[in-house]
């Protein structure tokens, strides 16, 4: 098996050939996944770290990986050994990638990237950043696909039809949506290449992203058709029958770029920069007018409709049942039978497994043991595994993908004695999460607005988390779903009824100990009154809270009542499902205080 060293060696010499005096290597697939298949995993591949978001950049003579916060102590231990050298971003004088690039770059040299994996937004990016030096850019050619000699083939799963009974829509009514969206914006053709849109608009879900059931596919409507893109081997007869139905019509993968060459001379095409690659862009007629914007899709299954938010709840409970069960074994085993980081995250998919209409984890559970915890997306291997005993903390971030619903929740669990400094960590963190999932706000706040609600009390004694603390969450889809977000980034995006959102603030100390607690939330409305109409956070998922972590003392007297009474609920919900003594051991861990 090659070195990370020697791999970049071997791109080097491609790249000579070719002319290119620098290679960007992205996370991305053809459609920008977060999470991308095996077959795309080239970043992967080429530096060694594996976690979801980062880039490396290939030069002559240095080689670099940027990524945020998130992975700073991963990425570091993942490169290690390498000559790549790690720049965080986010941390002043930092240079992003493209910065990097114009200082390091000489007059008139060439820029190679993959234009089927990058997006049109980052080209035009790089464009701006590097105009002053002439750059060339070359997009024709995916060199770490030509050195990778035993990359993974293609997913050719079959896909199948998600139910309206889940949808509460067929895709008919959500095509004559987007439809309606893009007569605002004067545009008659709509290119999609997000996966997560195409399979909501098209009520269609498939296996070939791993905890992300979506279908590798394009999709194209304008104002009397609509087609999907797909490997038509993946693609059932009843399928197909069922699209057709709905006015879809099925085309082989491959033929995208074709049908968008072939989109009516002088016509206006709606695209998302950020989510359609390079290749395909350059597909559209020049003659056409090109309309930018968040996807129309992205914007319409943000806000869930009564079914999907019933269905929801109900995904909830059942994940709730599988969490409990999982905290009482592991209450009544820790120190008694070997437990390993590895193991009880297989023994919580065990449990979730048990659960109705359970298809799959939504993302790889994060399972860190004491300062493992302070890795916010740590990934235990057979190498870093820890042992668990009974003493320290245990984070562990988690969710599932089922049929009615994604969920994702975390909780750090005592395991045993801790110090006083974790306690007020654990207690803190449990504070900002109060403070911001009980709060009321007006109409038309963003979630920029009301992220400090979750920090106050951890900057009040000088800590800060160094991610957001909300992000939306996909209805079997995408466990990470835009377009809102809880972060002191700027967001435009206002809070709608019908949005589902997590609230998970933390504290990170490297070296030590990590703490997140973790719930989920819909938007819903509250009071109006003169000022307006205000709004509030339904919390929809159910699971103890360690009461061992708490230090009463710190809390005020709200906040002892808002986790009173969240744990009342969570028995009640929870409860008759539960028999015997897991459900005696759920009546203590919800006590009041």
């Amino acid at each position: 098996m090659s070195t990370i060293n020697e791999r970049i060696a071997s791109l080097r010499s491609l790249m000579k050939e070719r002319g290119i005096d620098a290679y960007i290597i992205p996370t991305y697939d053809p459609h920008q996944s977060e999470y991308v298949g095996d077959h795309w995993k080239t970043r992967v591949w080429i530096s060694g770290f594996t976690g979801s978001a980062g880039t490396v950049v290939i030069t002559m003579k240095e080689a670099g990986l940027w990524t945020d916060g998130r992975y700073f102590i991963q990425a570091a231990n993942q490169i290690k050994d390498s000559e790549i050298k790690l720049f965080k971003m986010g941390i002043p004088g930092v240079p992003s990638y493209m910065e990097w690039l114009k200082e390091n770059s000489t007059e008139g040299s060439s820029l190679g990237y993959d234009g089927k994996v990058f997006p049109v937004s980052d080209v035009k990016q790089i464009e701006d950043k590097l105009s002053s030096k002439n750059i060339k850019l070359v997009e024709d050619y995916d060199l770490v696909g030509e050195i990778w000699g035993d990359r993974p083939e293609l997913p050719m799963d079959k896909i199948f039809i998600y139910d309206v009974k889940y949808t509460g829509k067929n895709p008919k009514e959500k095509i004559n949506e987007v439809r309606e969206k893009m007569k605002k914006v004067d545009a008659s053709y709509y290119v999609l290449g997000s996966l997560d849109d195409i399979a909501w608009v098209y009520n269609i879900r498939g296996n070939d992203v791993e905890c992300n059931p979506v279908v590798t596919s394009y999709g194209l409507i304008s104002m009397d058709k609509a087609y999907l893109f797909v490997h038509k081997s993946k693609v059932p007869t009843e399928v197909e029958k069922y699209l057709n139905d709905n006015g879809i019509e099925v085309v082989e993968y491959d033929e995208v770029r074709k049908y968008a060459e072939n989109i009516k001379e002088n016509s206006r095409v709606f695209i998302d920069p950020s989510r359609i690659n390079k290749w395909l862009y350059n597909g559209i007629p020049s003659s056409c007018k090109i309309v930018e914007g968040r996807n129309i899709t992205t914007d319409l299954k943000a806000v869930k409709n009564s079914v999907e938010i019933g269905n929801l709840k109900n995904s909830y409970i059942k994940d709730g049942v599988a969490l409990v069960k999982f905290l009482y074994w592991l209450d009544q085993n820790i120190g008694k039978i070997p437990m390993s980081e590895i193991s009880v995250t297989e023994k919580l998919e065990d449990f979730r497994r048990e659960q109705k209409d359970f298809v799959e984890p939504s993302f790889d559970t994060i399972a860190g043991y004491k300062e493992h915890a302070a890795m916010m997306h740590y990934s235990a291997t057979k190498e870093s595994d820890y042992s668990l005993e009974k003493e320290g903390m245990l984070l562990i971030d988690s969710g599932g993908q089922y049929l009615d619903g994604t969920t994702d929740i975390t909780r750090t669990i005592v395991l045993g004695p801790i110090s006083e400094e974790e306690k007020k960590d654990f207690t803190l963190t449990l504070k900002g999460h109060i403070n911001l999932i009980k709060a009321r706000f007006l109409y038309g706040a963003t979630g920029s607005n009301l992220d400090v609600l979750s920090r106050f009390p951890l900057w009040q004694e000088g800590l800060d988390y160094k991610c957001g603390t909300g992000h939306g969450v996909g209805y079997f889809l995408n466990v990470h779903e835009g377009p809102h977000r809880i972060s002191p980034a700027p967001n435009t995006v206002r809070l709608e009824e019908g949005m589902v959102v997590t609230i998970e603030p933390g504290v990170y100390k490297e070296g030590k100990h990590g703490i997140r607690i973790e719930n989920d939330v819909v938007v819903k409305k509250d009071i109006e009154t003169d000022s307006g109409q205000f709004m509030k956070f339904e919390t929809i998922s159910y699971c103890p809270i360690d009461l061992e972590g708490v230090d009463v003392e710190l809390l005020n007297e709200s906040e002892k009542q808002w986790l009173n009474n969240y744990h009342e609920e969570v028995y009640k919900r929870l409860s008759p499902y539960l028999e015997g003594e897991e459900k005696e051991w759920l009546r203590r861990e919800t006590k009041n205080i």
